[in-house]
């Protein structure tokens, strides 16, 4: 398990839309933008799948993802990387959803992704640059 430290989860908490990386079981690379995001934890963060195509599709052919959050005010910047996993249904699926669509009708709240962080990587330029971290 990789708990995420104070100031790495101070920027993640900051970032109100960051990448996020996946590839098909052939290697096809994806990002997308993503809004819907909470950290749960120190090991744990949730999606919320609103309008997932690509992203949903190569989760489900290879659930492995990658995250990239950068602080304006610090230029500090890290990566996560992490297992997946897809929900449709139970009390934290129910949980999410019900607090994203109290943002609006427009967020259908589709699936929720659990992420759990496997690794986290430095990506502040400078010699700790692709540094991994924990």
């Amino acid at each position: 398990m990789v708990a995420l430290s104070g100031d790495v989860k101070e920027i993640f908490t900051k970032t109100k839309v960051m990448p996020m990386a996946t590839a098909s079981k052939d290697g096809v690379p994806n990002v997308a933008p993503m809004a819907s995001i909470q950290l749960v934890g120190d090991d744990t963060v949730w999606i919320m799948d609103n309008y997932m195509v690509k992203t949903l599709e190569n989760l489900k052919e290879n659930p492995v993802t990658a995250l990239y959050f950068y602080d304006q005010e610090t230029k500090r910047c890290f990566q996560v990387k992490g297992d997946t996993e897809i929900k449709t249904s139970g009390p934290d699926y129910e949980k999410f959803r019900d607090q994203v669509r109290t943002k609006g009708h427009q967020y259908p709240a589709k699936s929720l992704i659990v992420i759990t962080i496997t690794d986290v990587f430095e990506c502040t330029p400078g010699k700790e640059a692709g540094k991994k971290v924990l």
